[in-house]
């Protein structure tokens, strides 16, 4: 079966991330149907001396999972292998999109602590690249992770834990694809709970002024500013008794179909063609922004649609540096020619122990900027990435940055631990694509 699967897949066929940005063109793809089919694609192309990565749904905006050697689509590997209560996980196959694990978990009672705000990745790819959504006290997705299995360079199935592998799972959690391709994860879950979530416009020099409190007093805060106004939108989840009390059908329908997505898209589309317009827009969009309060289940509260393409970059910096990196991204967007339709995101994270996790070892906060799909970004992104980087900022692993190993290597203490590890599992660089040269290195 596995030679028939890998046959009936072998022809040659370009690929493209999900904003656009990214393609690529493999000699050949092939979509598992087993753990073994996939152990016998990586060992055929390690044998054919071509490079082989990954792919879920191509949810990052950088060429992590491109090559032009074998590409794997993991798709088949997906749904929950287990559940037990007693320890409180559940494993899932690799290819399971986050959207049809939190549905699953959710009939079974049980969730993830936190997510980040889009669920169409895969669980590999989600984890693989740091996804992430904002949490005092609760990490991310990776965070979550109590094992993994992983398919090495030569075809070997790695079982990695606290207690199996510990080096490798310390390591693999967040692996950008470099350490093999990921099979299974089991993930840390909890019963059911309720959110309530708080949504409320506010200025911006009151949240960048009350941010640590709101930090402080919230288990979820986040909060939106809009480029070329002083306003922002502010959002916080915190757990709830109950009863659960979600948006009604048609208030959900306007504010995540018709605002967010529908009425969004005509509004880039129209500073995309007439850039002139967007700070109008910009005012009028942020001053139309209500309040509003809703009870309901975790992913239901975390994530929201996303139907609007973009391109975007992400930086996790120091938290205590945040509102000071804001303040000058404020600034320098208010003094440049630059004409920003999409607001920018400010998240937080505690720290954790992965080795490259944006947030491994310390307290982090997290300032995204974005532009619609079809507008030059580059200048504001440059602009931006000056600023982050001159607070020892960290770029996320799935989205637009430029920075390479020797930077890396300076604001990641565990840098060469990751990498010694990689020399150790993938030392012909099976998994190497661009990319991984760029940032970790040869």
């Amino acid at each position: 079966m596995g030679t028939a699967t890998a046959r009936k897949n072998s022809g040659a066929t370009g690929w493209r991330n999900w904003a656009g940005n990214v393609t690529a063109t493999p000699v050949r793809v092939v979509a598992p149907a087993s753990v073994g089919e996939l152990q016998e694609a990586v060992r055929r192309a390690a044998g054919d001396g071509l490079r082989v990565k990954a792919v879920g749904t191509g949810h990052s905006f950088t060429a992590a999972a491109a090559t032009d050697g074998v590409l794997v689509r993991p798709q088949a590997l997906a749904g929950i292998r287990s559940v037990d209560r007693t320890a409180g996980t559940v494993t899932v196959g690799a290819g399971t999109v986050l959207k049809d694990l939190n549905r699953a978990l959710a009939a079974q009672g049980l969730s993830l602590t936190n997510m980040g705000d889009i669920m169409e990745q895969t669980v590999s790819g989600a984890t693989s690249t740091g996804t992430h959504g904002t949490g005092r006290d609760s990490a991310s997705i990776a965070a979550q992770i109590r094992g993994l299995e992983l398919v090495t360079a030569d075809g070997t199935l790695l079982s990695c834990s606290e207690k199996e592998n510990p080096e490798v799972f310390a390591a693999a959690r967040l692996g950008i694809g470099a350490l093999g391709i990921v099979t299974s994860i089991t993930f840390a879950v909890e019963p059911l709970f309720l959110l309530t979530a708080r949504e409320e416009p506010m200025g911006f020099d009151r949240v960048t002024a009350e941010f640590d409190q709101h930090v402080a007093e919230n288990e979820h805060f986040e909060f939106y500013w809009f480029p070329h106004t002083g306003n922002c939108n502010t959002k916080r989840n915190n757990r709830s008794q109950g009863p659960a009390a979600p948006p009604g059908a048609v208030s959900a329908w306007v504010e995540d179909e018709l605002l967010s997505n529908g009425l969004f898209q005509a509004v880039n589309s129209l500073g995309r063609a007439v850039p002139a317009t967007i700070p109008s827009i910009a005012r009028i969009a942020s001053r139309a922004l209500s309040a509003r309060t809703y009870t309901d289940i975790p992913y239901k509260v975390f994530t929201s649609p996303r139907r609007v393409r973009f391109v975007e970059m992400e930086y996790a910096l120091p938290r205590e540096r945040v509102v000071e990196a804001l303040r000058e991204l404020k600034a320098m967007v208010d003094r440049s020619g630059l004409r920003i339709s999409f607001p920018v995101e400010v998240r937080t994270a505690p720290a954790d122990d992965i080795t490259l996790s944006t947030a491994s070892g310390r307290e982090t906060a997290y300032i995204a900027v974005h532009m619609y799909k079809g507008t030059p970004y580059q200048a504001y992104f440059t602009a931006a990435e000056q600023i982050f980087t001159a607070h020892g900022g960290r770029p996320h692993w799935g989205k637009v940055h430029t920075r390479d190993a020797e930077y890396l290597a300076g604001v990641y203490p565990r840098f060469g631990e990751f990498t010694a590890l990689r020399d150790r599992l993938d030392p012909d660089r099976v998994f190497g694509n661009d990319y991984l040269r760029r940032v970790l290195g040869a």
